[in-house]
């Protein structure tokens, strides 16, 4: 169901977050900030909103952030926006030899950073997620923590354009 941005704004915490509470994965506490800002005037401040908070975290919130996203084609439990958007850049029908090759990259990548390897995969397919996560795993862990957070910005933009429309 998609919500206007009035009807966002009108809406006490509960329902709020239970219209958008989870566009940032497994971290409703991130949007209970967003929604102590109301009013916005368009989904484009709403978002802005949600990247400023996310900007803001201390180190520590940050990678907690991270950490509850899940494994790029994992076969663990995800959440329906995660099973979606995986299933969507064919994640989900990895051959056994690619499913291999993706475990080792996010577990090699997981050891160098703390937290798992985030891409907005909408729109993208298997070999240009392979790449990237090849790429980036060469980045300093600062510079990969600021893509990282990038990328839940990017990832939390398509979701929230599928639920507030403008």
């Amino acid at each position: 169901m998609k919500f206007t941005i009035e009807q966002l704004n009108l809406m006490d915490r509960h329902s709020f977050m239970e219209a958008v509470g989870w566009v940032v994965e497994h971290s409703p506490w991130v949007m209970e900030r967003v929604y102590a800002k109301l009013p916005y005037r368009d989904g484009d401040q709403l978002h802005d909103e949600l990247v400023d908070v996310i900007r803001n975290l201390n180190e520590e919130e940050k990678v907690s952030l991270l950490r509850s996203h899940p494994d790029l084609g994992t076969r663990l439990a995800m959440t329906d926006a995660s099973v979606s958007e995986q299933r969507g850049a064919g994640l989900d029908s990895l051959s056994e030899d690619e499913y291999i090759q993706l475990s080792e990259l996010n577990k090699q990548y997981t050891d160098r950073f703390g937290f798992p390897f985030i891409m907005a995969v909408k729109g993208k397919n298997k070999a240009e997620i392979t790449e990237a996560m090849q790429r980036r795993s060469e980045n300093g862990r600062d510079e990969e923590l600021q893509a990282a957070l990038s990328e839940i910005g990017r990832i939390t933009k398509f979701r929230l354009l599928e639920r507030v429309g403008h």
